[in-house]
């Protein structure tokens, strides 16, 4: 397996003969110019996961790929005249390698915002990206894809996510909205399960597993 990271949370998986990207947004530059994908996964809503804007010229480049994402997502893309299927906790997608969708529900930000859809993808039974969550599917995780900093979260609430899972590997994702995120980063490396290696990957850089 191979992951290459195209900043913030959007993440190319390769798999054996699947190429999946995983939220495409606003916040992630560089998966445009992509080809050759079997599929392309939203967890859920939010522009810097979903950039409706450049999507339909990737789905144009890549006829292939089809487009999954949560219900929240699917309706907002219906809108737009882009056509996804919608997929719920609990399936099973087959685009070359598996996918298991877990999670539900995004992280609460604030009592009074309300709660969307969210979905987390385990690709190839290996690599899980929760989204805007801190989903714990109940399989194994190899490889973890770490929410480092948002309006939603402390630092704290990811390292206990991260021990909750204990990766072999995790990979911090959601980290735009930081200037310096390397106090987050080193923070995670201090407090890591033994077990677990952290793998910063600048954009564009990749980890093969």
């Amino acid at each position: 397996m191979r992951l290459t990271k195209f900043e913030h949370s959007c993440v190319l998986v390769e798999d054996g003969d699947a190429r999946i990207v995983v939220d495409p947004g606003g916040f992630s530059h560089g998966f445009e110019s992509l080809t050759g994908l079997t599929a392309v996964l939203v967890t859920h809503q939010h522009p810097d996961h979903l950039d409706t804007g450049r999507l339909p010229a990737l789905l144009a480049a890549n006829p292939e790929a089809r487009l999954y994402a949560d219900a929240g997502s699917a309706a907002i893309l219906a809108e737009s005249g882009i056509a996804a299927t919608g997929v719920q906790p609990g399936e099973r997608l087959h685009v070359g390698t598996t996918i298991d969708v877990f999670g539900g529900h995004h992280a609460v930000i604030h009592p009074d915002v309300p709660v969307i859809p969210n979905v987390a993808y385990l690709v190839g039974g290996r690599f899980l990206h929760p989204g805007d969550s801190f989903t714990i599917p109940d399989v194994d995780v190899e490889i973890l894809g770490l929410p480092t900093a948002a309006p939603w979260l402390r630092a704290g609430e990811s390292v206990d996510y991260l021990r909750a899972l204990t990766p072999n590997v995790a990979i911090p994702i959601h980290e735009a909205l930081l200037a310096v995120p390397d106090p987050f980063f080193g923070l995670f490396e201090r407090l890591a399960p033994e077990e677990t290696e952290l793998r910063v990957l600048a954009a564009g850089s990749s980890f093969e597993a």
